[in-house]
């Protein structure tokens, strides 16, 4: 099933109510750095504080209500198991979490906070798919995955929707990539409401398996990365977010662990928001300079603000 640009509209009318519409926020200070004009999709402030609440009420949203009652199962290192979990905790589905054991604990308890039953595995030694599958075929439930997942796909599209609509076309999108469901979705909207817009995909440097995968022009896979950007520790791209990111995105970029950390400091002590490390990815590209942003109008997606406070003043104290 291929996505299109109708799912993302469809999409954003589901889950309308639910979803919080989030501000696009501007620095002057960031312009100054930059030379450009910034736009920030605030995803930090979404409700479990990240965009992956936008697919994950879409996908539960679409299920027709036999499958609902039974719930549903996902795996995910955190935002897409908070997401599913509130998503499921507004719209009664029970809700099953594979979360791996060294998740950020703010983000295990917040979905457990939301109802969800979670189940621990090792993501250095078990498959957490296959853990996923296993439990959903034995309990009857519904595996809706992190990001390659057409409903899943089409709701994180939601936020370049919002972010559009709002701004009025932009010369450049940056977005965060790790499985590719935000970036796929999002330069799916970015390309129909801006079909001249560049849409540029940045991952953490360990983890570069998207950059590989379009200069190959296949999915590559590595093993688990190691960066402080834990929501961006894919090993792969999707066979549904792959084939749209290789269509419309015109290059992928890296930054560094330490780039992550000087981004987040700027959210805190400019613009008073807390970014996560993976949140901070696309800005990070816009500071230093990964991609050329001087003299453009710039929409950047922050995916989210779930950071362990403890983790938080560690980074800004380093």
């Amino acid at each position: 099933m291929s996505v299109t640009f109708a799912d993302v509209r469809a999409a954003a009318e589901r889950i309308a109510g639910i979803a919080h519409r989030t501000p696009v926020l501007t620095s002057r200070t960031a312009d100054a750095r930059t030379g450009a004009s910034l736009f920030f999709k605030a995803e930090p402030l979404q409700r479990a504080g990240a965009f992956k609440f936008r697919g994950a009420c879409n996908a539960i949203a679409a299920l027709p209500e036999a499958a609902r009652s039974r719930g549903v199962i996902a795996f995910s290192s955190g935002n897409h198991a908070q997401a599913i979990a509130y998503a499921g905790a507004l719209q009664r589905v029970p809700t099953v979490i594979v979360m791996p054991h060294d998740a950020p604990a703010i983000k295990v308890a917040a979905t457990r906070g939301y109802g969800a039953e979670v189940v621990v595995y090792d993501r250095y030694t078990e498959d957490r798919e296959a853990l996923a599958r296993t439990l959903a075929e034995e309990r009857g439930l519904t595996l809706i995955p992190p990001y390659d997942h057409p409903d899943v796909i089409a709701g994180q599209g939601t936020a370049a929707l919002e972010l559009i609509e709002e701004t009025g076309p932009l010369d450049m999108l940056l977005v965060c990539l790790g499985g590719g469901g935000l970036l796929s979705g999002c330069a799916l909207a970015a390309r129909a409401l801006a079909p001249d817009i560049a849409i540029y995909g940045v991952e953490p440097e360990a983890g570069n398996d998207g950059q590989q995968s379009l200069a190959k022009g296949e999915v590559v896979r590595i093993p688990v990365p190691a960066s402080i950007a834990d929501g961006a520790l894919t090993t792969h791209l999707g066979r549904h977010t792959f084939p749209i990111i290789r269509r419309e995105v015109a290059g992928i970029v890296t930054v560094s662990d330490a780039q992550l950390v000087a981004a987040m400091r700027f959210f805190v002590e400019r613009m008073k928001l807390v970014v996560e490390p993976t949140g901070c990815l696309a800005a990070a590209a816009a500071f230093e300079g990964a991609v050329p942003v001087a003299g453009k109008r710039v929409g950047i997606i922050l995916s989210g603000g779930n950071v362990d406070p403890a983790a938080l003043g560690r980074h800004l104290a380093a």
